[in-house]
């Protein structure tokens, strides 16, 4: 699974452009030009998903919807929203995660805490109880 959320990018007849991201109704902003909204993207999508997971509200999936641009949130909040909806697609718990991976509930929840840099280590033990495999990209 890949966490890359679509967005719309609309000129703006004073300049500019608009950003409004498909599945996060919250998540909009703009920049100068194209490369300052995309940058912009990034920062927005980073802090509206951290704030959901903080606020305990749903995280959706990235839809498939092809809008030509797409931003993927910062890596911690990007491996939290990750484990997250792997383990809810998985319908597992947080205390099944706990029990397949042989540690407490709250070190399981921390693997979701968009605060916490887990160690790869983590990561992969997390990956390998969900019946996955942790994949390492560099863009």
């Amino acid at each position: 699974m890949k966490i890359e959320y679509p967005y719309t990018l609309e000129p703006q007849p004073e300049g500019g452009f608009l950003v409004q991201f498909v599945d996060l109704i919250e998540a909009f902003t703009e920049g100068a030009t194209e490369e300052e909204a995309a940058f912009n993207a990034r920062e927005v999508l980073s802090l509206v998903l951290e704030q959901r997971v903080a606020d305990n509200l749903e995280v959706p999936a990235p839809s498939r919807t092809d809008t030509g641009h797409s931003a993927a949130p910062e890596t911690v909040i990007q491996s939290a929203v990750l484990i997250h909806l792997v383990r809810e697609a998985e319908h597992k718990s947080l205390a099944d995660l706990a029990r397949a991976l042989g540690t407490s509930w709250p070190a399981a929840a921390r693997l979701e805490d968009p605060k916490h840099w887990p160690t790869l280590r983590q990561l992969d033990r997390a990956a390998t109880a969900l019946g996955k495999r942790l994949v390492l990209v560099l863009e």
